[in-house]
C-alpha cells in the first residue's frame, strides 16, 4: 500500500473540513493513496437500475455508485417500501443506546406469522457500519422481490434482513472512518456509542444492540445466518470472500453442517457469483503483514465471532468478508448475487440442511474445549489468487513495508494455511491470548 506521509496526511485533512458530505463529495485521497483497483466488468452490473426507476436507491442514484444513504434515509425508504409491498414489513427489535430503534425488514409471502416449514434465511449488516455492503445489496434484492419478479424467491423461503445492527456507530459518520477502504465516501464508524466492538460480543452479551440481536435470532431460529463484513487486510483478487467453522474438514462443533456447507452450498454459491463476474474465495487472513507470501490463517474461530457462535449454538453460520479494495459497487452488487444465491439453495436444498442441524444439535459431548488457539504448523498448503507488490524502505515506519501494485499475478500462490482448534486436542496448550499465530486482519 503506498505511504501516506504525516505531511499529507495533514494536508488532505485540512482540506476535508471545508467540504459539504454530500452525496457527490469524494475523499481527496481516495486514488492517490490506495493501491490501484483492477478494471472490473461482470454481468451484475446490469442489476444496477438508474432514475427513471422510482424505487431506486441512493446507492443506484449516484453517479459514481460509491454512496450509501444514512440510517434516517434508510428507514424511510423501507418504511415506504413497507406501505407498497405486501411481501415486505418492517420490525423494530431493540433501541441503541443513543435511542434509535433497531430494526429489521421481513421478506415473505406468509404475512405476520412465517411459516415455519419455510427455511429462512437472516442476513445481518453494518455490525461494523463502514462495512455497509450488505444494506445497499438488501435494497435492491427487496425492491426487485416487490416490483420487478423476483417475488418467487420467497415461494419456499423467508428472509430477515437486519440492514444497519450497529445504528449509533453508523450514524457517527465521515470519509475517514475507513482510509483503507474503497468506498463508499461517508462511512460510518467501526465500534458503537459507547466505543464498543459488537463483533467481539457474541458470546457476552454485552450490548444492549447484541442482547436485541440475540432475541430476534431466538424468535425467528434462521436456518441459515449471513453476518455480512469487509476486509481489513491485504490486497489480493478476490472481491467476495468467505468461511464458516468447519470449512475443508477443519475443526467444528457442528460437523454435519459444515459438511453440508462444503458439498451442498460452497460449490454453488461459487458458481453462482463467478457467472455474474465475481471472484469468490475462501476466508483467510495474511499471517505477516510484510511478507504476504508467509501464510494464511483462519483469522479466529472462537465464540466471540458469529462463525465461532453459530458452530456452538449450531446455526449455519457465514462470515462474508469482502475486499476492502474492490469499489463499492463491485462489492455491493457481490453480495447482491450472495443473498439471492443464498436463498435459492435453501428452497432447495433446506430440507437436507435442517437434517444436518439436527444431527449437530443432537451432540451430546462429554467436554465442551473453548479458547481456540493457532496450530504451530501449517496444515495444508492453499492455491491463492495474489496481487503483484514490491518492497520499499518507509521513512514513515523505518522498516521494509508492501506497496501493492493493483495487478493480478498470473502464477497461482502456493501458500502455507494455519488453522485453529481447541486446546483440548493439543499436548501443552498455550495459555488464553497467547496464539501461536497473530493474523495481520481480524475478522471485521
Amino acid at each position: 500500500m503506498k505511504t501516506l506521509t504525516l505531511a499529507a496526511l495533514a494536508v488532505a485533512l485540512m482540506a476535508s473540513t471545508a467540504m459539504a458530505q454530500t452525496p457527490t463529495t469524494k475523499k481527496p485521497w481516495d486514488e492517490a493513496f490506495l493501491p490501484p483497483a483492477p478494471q472490473w466488468q461482470g454481468a451484475s452490473q446490469a442489476l444496477i437500475r438508474d432514475g427513471s426507476d422510482p424505487w431506486v436507491t441512493a446507492f443506484e442514484a449516484d453517479p459514481g455508485h460509491d454512496f450509501s444513504p444514512n440510517y434516517v434515509d434508510t428507514r424511510a425508504w423501507f418504511d415506504k417500501l413497507d406501505k407498497a409491498s405486501k411481501l415486505v414489513r418492517v420490525e423494530d427489535f431493540g433501541v441503541s443506546p443513543e435511542g434509535r430503534p433497531i430494526f429489521a425488514v421481513i421478506a415473505s409471502k406468509d404475512g405476520e406469522k412465517l411459516d415455519p416449514k419455510k427455511p429462512l434465511l437472516l442476513v445481518q449488516c453494518g455490525i461494523h457500519p463502514g462495512e455497509i455492503d450488505g444494506k445497499d445489496a438488501g435494497m435492491m434484492l427487496l425492491r426487485d422481490m416487490a416490483f420487478h419478479g423476483k417475488g418467487a424467491l420467497l415461494d419456499k423461503v423467508n428472509l430477515v434482513l437486519i440492514p444497519i445492527l450497529s445504528v449509533d456507530g453508523h450514524e457517527r459518520s465521515g470519509p475517514y472512518s475507513r482510509p483503507n477502504q474503497r468506498g463508499p465516501r461517508t462511512q460510518g464508524w467501526r465500534n458503537t456509542a459507547t466505543n464498543q466492538n459488537l463483533n467481539r460480543d457474541f458470546m457476552k452479551l454485552d450490548q444492549p444492540e447484541m442482547q436485541a440481536l440475540k432475541r430476534l435470532q431466538a424468535k425467528y431460529r434462521a436456518d441459515l445466518y449471513v453476518d455480512v463484513h469487509v476486509t481489513d487486510g491485504m490486497d489480493y483478487q478476490y472481491d467476495v470472500t468467505y468461511g464458516y467453522n468447519g470449512e475443508d474438514g477443519v475443526w467444528s462443533r457442528s460437523p454435519a453442517t459444515a459438511k453440508w456447507l462444503d458439498e451442498a452450498f460452497k460449490p454453488a454459491m461459487n458458481q453462482s457469483l463467478e457467472a455474474e463476474g465475481h471472484i469468490p474465495g475462501e476466508l483467510v487472513f495474511g499471517i505477516d503483514e510484510r511478507n504476504p507470501k508467509a501464510g494464511l490463517s483462519d483469522g479466529g474461530l472462537g465464540e466471540r465471532f458469529s462463525n465461532g457462535w453459530g458452530s456452538a449454538a449450531h446455526v449455519p453460520t457465514i462470515l462474508i468478508e469482502n475486499h476492502s479494495l474492490k469499489p463499492h459497487a463491485q462489492r455491493v452488487l457481490g453480495t447482491y448475487v450472495f443473498i439471492e444465491t443464498a436463498l435459492k439453495l435453501l428452497a432447495q436444498k433446506g430440507d437436507s440442511l435442517r437434517t444436518a442441524i439436527a444431527a449437530d444439535s443432537a451432540l451430546r459431548p462429554a467436554t465442551i474445549p473453548a479458547n481456540f488457539v493457532a496450530d504451530d504448523k501449517p496444515s495444508v498448503t492453499r492455491a491463492f489468487k495474489g496481487i503483484r507488490y514490491e518492497t520499499y524502505d518507509s521513512p514513515a515506519s523505518g522498516a521494509t513495508e508492501i506497496r501493492w501494485l493493483g495487478q493480478a499475478d498470473p502464477e497461482l500462490w502456493q501458500l502455507p494455511f494455519y488453522s485453529s482448534h481447541p486446546p483440548s486436542s493439543w499436548p501443552a496448550p498455550r495459555p488464553t491470548g497467547c496464539p501461536a499465530i497473530a493474523p495481520t486482519s481480524s475478522s471485521g
